[in-house]
């Protein structure tokens, strides 16, 4: 029996970091993603095979079924010279994904087949697009299991990736009482064709964004509340002027609360337009608020992918 799973990825327009505290957030899930297929084997072992967005494989290992059925036994990585490879680091955090499933779902992965499965993302893995939420939305599929339980016991996070993974269309995501409401809007702005996500030529680590956040001292219920203001309106807005301040009042916030300076300061001062950074500040993409040009401005600095709303959002 072959079983073939997929999840969207993500972009965060609104709530970067405040998302956590329960700060209502504009999240927008892409036309890019990922596809795991899960064929059952006659053995006892999980043949697990990664393809890139070229289909070239950037990740391969085998995986005991008895590891799963016994959480006593270590997780197994050949580890040489002491040091963990950035391979062994990815199969240490795999074997705890499906450990985690495991332990919600003690049914999965306790039967007589074993598995071969292979994943592929449509995207490249240094986007920031969501390689690793889309792997614990189509896992938790596969498993049968809450994937923000299993997101909870693996990565964390606050969630609004995962939501970007099973939905179609953008959301507004909001952690109210620890739990996620999430709810399909209409996002199709009349200016879209004057939006464009940037990448930055560098991938974020959201982790150690997240600690500095955490970090800071600052009012948190203002910056709530200001920011699910900001993600109200920026819904609702019509008017592309208009919709630059917001951006532009949304990246100041941020700003001040970081202590980091915004990027179009930092990188792109002489841009007439507005950007806006996404998701963890330094890395990723950005979006970019123009005209026509906006694309050739972007690839004469030396940023190369520039991507219209139209070809990014689902």
């Amino acid at each position: 029996m072959t079983q073939q799973f997929y999840s969207n990825g993500k972009l965060l327009l609104t709530g970067e970091y405040a998302v956590l505290d329960g700060a209502l957030s504009l999240a927008l899930p892409t036309k890019y993603g990922q596809t795991l297929t899960v064929k059952e084997l006659d053995s006892s072992m999980i043949s697990w095979t990664s393809l890139d967005e070229k289909g070239e494989i950037w990740f391969r290992t085998s995986l005991q079924l008895e590891f799963f059925r016994n959480s006593d036994v270590k997780i197994p990585i050949e580890v040489e010279n002491n040091l963990l490879t950035s391979t062994d680091k990815v199969a240490k955090m795999l074997s705890k994904i499906l450990l985690e499933a495991n332990r919600l779902n003690p049914n999965f992965l306790n039967g007589e087949m074993g598995y071969e499965v292979h994943t592929n993302l449509s995207f490249p893995r240094d986007w920031g697009l969501g390689s690793s939420s889309t792997l614990i939305n189509n896992i938790a599929q596969w498993a049968n299991v809450d994937p923000f339980a299993l997101l909870s016991k693996t990565f964390n996070g606050s969630g609004y990736d995962i939501a970007c993974a099973q939905h179609n269309r953008p959301i507004v995501y909001q952690i109210k009482h620890g739990n996620p409401f999430i709810q399909e809007i209409e996002f199709n702005p009349s200016f879209k064709d004057n939006l464009f996500f940037v990448h930055l030529n560098r991938k974020q680590n959201s982790r150690e964004g997240i600690t500095r956040y955490k970090g800071q001292e600052f009012d948190k219920v203002s910056l709530i509340n200001k920011i699910s203001e900001l993600t109200e309106e920026c819904i609702s807005c019509t008017e592309i002027t208009r919709f630059k301040e917001l951006m532009n009042t949304h990246e100041l916030l941020l700003a001040g609360i970081l202590n980091l300076p915004p990027v179009k300061k930092n990188l792109f001062p002489d841009f007439e337009g507005a950007i806006k950074s996404l998701g963890a500040w330094g890395g990723d993409f950005v979006l970019a608020i123009g005209d026509k040009n906006t694309p050739k401005y972007f690839i004469n600095k030396g940023y190369k992918i520039v991507i219209p709303f139209a070809e990014m959002i689902l």
